[in-house]
């Protein structure tokens, strides 16, 4: 679990390069502008090329210099406000104050324009075109395979498959995701297209409610996640008949159907997947439920480069010198990445157990199988539950 971690984070940093620190930028002779920006600086930047600040950083006046009262232009002070600008934007004022607040003093986040750019570009598109390309797959899966269907004659006979506890925690987990989901993509992108649309006034009762829900039925789904954990973990351990169903693809084209335990491997792979994704989703989520309070990427930024992961991939030592702003930032994008990620595992999960499968749905609808399907579909385990049917049976 901890190297797809590291393989989502590293992911992620390949797609946001301000993950990373800058790479050494060449010297610009300055002595014609009496060290300030030159034309070179201007047409660097305008082409989205790495210029560097140290040359300005450090400029931010010195009150020490400043002229004595007494002597002639006595108002002459030694900072003037370019100084003090450039003091406010890379973090070397000194500045006090009496709100109690990580972030309290950061007046100027220098590098919040890239989320920004990230957000509404990259993440909207790439986001919303996995999951249409997820739907389109799906159903283009249903023109060409159609419906999965009970191979053999329906016994009458029904086996349980699900107590009430566990559809509970799984409606409970799949009605809390589903509205997160739609209210978080009013909260990514509600401004840009639900504004020209409804209008401002419209859009902020909206948004407001969205936030409302999001926040709240969050618990549920972080409650969600731990009843699942701890009633289904069991049953999706490893096993050696996952080797055999994922080498038949779970029999969907080959023909016959793979033995298998309660889960085969392509629910054990969703389930890990609910785990390990939805634990991160909520990580993420807690960070942006209490703003700057708790702090996640420097931290994971270092263990990274501990590790040597980043180096070894290229991308050299990851930036842990993080603003609070900026691991808000982190925190966000990290949050709907994975969030769709996550979205479209489920939408194939939910087609799978309602019209892509006959049967499938009373698993989790009534908790109560067809025993032929469950043969078919999970045939070691009818084999454990008639096993322990008869040793009841014998000692009753």
């Amino acid at each position: 679990m901890l190297r797809l971690i590291y393989a989502l984070l590293i992911t992620f940093s390949l797609c946001l390069p301000a993950f990373a620190q800058e790479a050494p930028v060449a010297e610009t002779d300055r002595s014609a502008t009496g060290g300030a920006t030159t034309l070179e600086d201007i047409m660097k930047r305008q082409e989205g090329q790495k210029v560097g600040n140290e040359f300005r950083s450090g400029l931010t006046g010195n009150p020490a210099a400043a002229k004595p009262t007494t002597d002639q232009l006595g108002t002459l002070g030694g900072a003037s406000d370019p100084d003090l600008w450039r003091a406010l934007r890379f973090d070397s004022a000194d500045i006090t104050t009496q709100v109690q607040h990580p972030a309290a003093t950061v007046l100027i986040q220098d590098t919040g324009m890239w989320w920004l750019q990230f957000r509404e570009g990259p993440l909207s598109t790439y986001g919303f075109g996995l999951i249409l390309v997820t739907m389109a797959s799906l159903v283009l899966f249903y023109l060409i395979r159609g419906r999965i269907r009970i191979d053999g004659e329906k016994t009458g006979r029904t086996i349980l498959r699900f107590k009430s506890i566990e559809r509970f925690a799984h409606w409970l987990l799949a009605g809390s995701f589903i509205l997160l989901g739609l209210t978080g993509v009013i909260s990514l992108l509600g401004r840009k297209f639900l504004i020209p649309a409804l209008g401002p006034e419209a859009f902020s009762t909206i948004a407001i409610g969205a936030k409302w829900i999001h926040n709240n039925v969050s618990w549920a789904f972080m409650l969600a996640i731990v009843m699942i954990f701890f009633l289904w973990v069991v049953h999706n351990l490893p096993h050696r008949s996952d080797i055999y169903w994922l080498r038949k693809g779970g029999g969907i084209f080959g023909g016959g159907h793979p033995p298998a335990k309660k889960f085969n491997a392509g629910q054990k792979l969703i389930f890990w997947s609910v785990i390990v994704l939805g634990g991160s989703i909520s990580a993420s989520g807690l960070s942006l439920l209490f703003p700057f309070e708790l702090p996640m990427f420097a931290a994971t930024f270092a263990k990274l480069n501990d590790f040597g992961i980043p180096q070894l991939i290229g991308l050299g030592e990851l930036n842990t010198n993080l603003a609070p702003h900026t691991e808000m930032q982190y925190a966000q994008l990290w949050h709907s990445i994975i969030s769709f990620v996550l979205f479209a595992i489920v939408i194939a999960h939910i087609y799978i157990g309602s019209v892509g499968m006959e049967g499938a749905y009373d698993a989790m609808g009534s908790g109560e199988v067809e025993e032929q399907w469950a043969r078919e579909h999970h045939s070691l385990w009818v084999e454990e539950v008639k096993a322990k049917e008869a040793q009841a049976g014998r000692s009753s």
